[in-house]
């Protein structure tokens, strides 16, 4: 069988879908076998920074930029994406749509449905990109890959796609994270101006994340003596979000750090009292799992498929009152033991989550169509 993936995402993103297609390519090389694997990307700048991927090929088209294949897509539906990455019996693209293709089987990843679900809550060109292809890609595609159980339902009832055509496969985190050294951690955490107590969310600031009400919840937490500690790069109107941290009477206790790297999030996540996420809707939510893998107790919300991903490991919540958070956050910040307990479960739980699952269950949906 010939593999070919688009890899895009992984080139230009940090976070999210690019750090899916990044971890997915690495942990496929173990179960190829003799097919051979095709990772294209346009790189017309030559500012691409390549990573290991084993056996496979990655080739880079630099005769034309990406941006240009963008709008000849969208505007003549041409030319071919076989055109720049050449034939391949199956095709993987990770990033919701399908673009022009005149050969071969299709598979692609549809994370969530929230553009569709919450639209107010989209980038404004990124919602008419989606919505103006996101049915014409899922007529095409042979077979359609989602994050969870939650997300097939919901790409099952609101784009009217066959069951049978949809594959949800989970996401997977580090099954051995670099722990920090507490001397390190601790160097980190002063480096980054964050002074313990704290509380952590991490993710992108972007209205879907809820991060108003978490402040809200945050100044009724009238006897925690700390920080609330919010990482994450600035997203879709990002600015109220600011604004309300600025206007918060316990702004001064409010650290936001924008992007982090991974050694200065794993100190984060060590030396956090509590990872906290409010989100609206999550199709996988990989951050309380992160948090989990170094020992952080968990609360959430219980916005989409949460629920089905953190289970009983996690303190979840299925409201947005903020007295009721405050009350449930305040009870487990002062029960050392209950963090215990929630520290246990949580380092249990996320053993089920590895890339390698992943990986070993997306290959079989290629296979199923080679």
């Amino acid at each position: 069988m010939k593999l070919c993936i688009d890899i895009q995402p992984a080139i230009t993103q940090r976070a999210g879908v690019g750090r899916y297609t990044k971890q997915l390519v690495r942990h496929l090389d173990k179960h190829s076998n003799d097919d051979s694997v095709k990772l294209v990307y346009f790189d017309f700048k030559r500012r691409a920074i390549p990573f290991p991927t084993g056996n496979a090929i990655q080739k880079a088209v630099r005769y034309c930029p990406g941006r240009v294949a963008q709008i000849l897509w969208k505007k003549l539906n041409w030319p071919s994406y076989n055109t720049f990455a050449g034939n391949a019996d199956v095709y993987h693209f990770p990033n919701f749509i399908i673009p022009p293709l005149s050969y071969g089987k299709s598979v692609v990843t549809i994370h969530d449905m929230s553009f569709i679900r919450y639209p107010a809550f989209a980038e404004e060109e990124n919602l008419h990109y989606l919505a103006d292809r996101i049915n014409n890609t899922v007529c095409r595609a042979d077979a359609i890959i989602t994050d969870s159980e939650f997300s097939a339902s919901e790409i099952h009832s609101l784009l009217e796609v066959d069951k049978e055509k949809i594959f949800p496969i989970h996401l997977g985190v580090n099954q051995e994270p670099e722990i920090p050294d507490p001397a390190i951690a601790a160097s980190t955490l002063h480096k980054l101006n964050v002074d313990r107590p704290y509380i952590l969310t991490v993710g992108t600031l972007e209205p879907r994340k809820n991060i108003p009400f978490l402040i809200e919840v945050f100044e009724k937490l009238t006897d925690f003596n700390g920080t609330l500690v919010i990482a994450g790069m600035p997203g879709w109107k990002y600015e109220p979000i600011i604004e309300r941290i600025k206007r918060s009477p316990r702004a001064s206790n409010i650290r936001y750090l924008k992007y982090v790297n991974d050694e200065q999030l794993n100190s984060l996540y060590t030396g956090a009292e509590l990872f906290v996420t409010t989100s609206v809707y999550e199709g996988f939510g990989l951050p309380p799992l992160e948090a989990m893998t170094f020992g952080t107790p968990v609360v959430s919300s219980a916005g989409g498929s949460l629920p089905e991903v953190l289970g009983s490991a996690a303190e979840v919540i299925n409201n947005f009152n903020a007295n009721h958070w405050s009350d449930k956050i305040n009870k487990i910040l002062q029960n050392k033991e209950l963090r215990e307990e929630m520290s246990a479960k949580g380092l249990e739980h996320v053993k089920q989550y590895t890339w390698d699952k992943t990986a070993k269950a997306t290959w079989k949906v290629y296979r199923s169509l080679a």
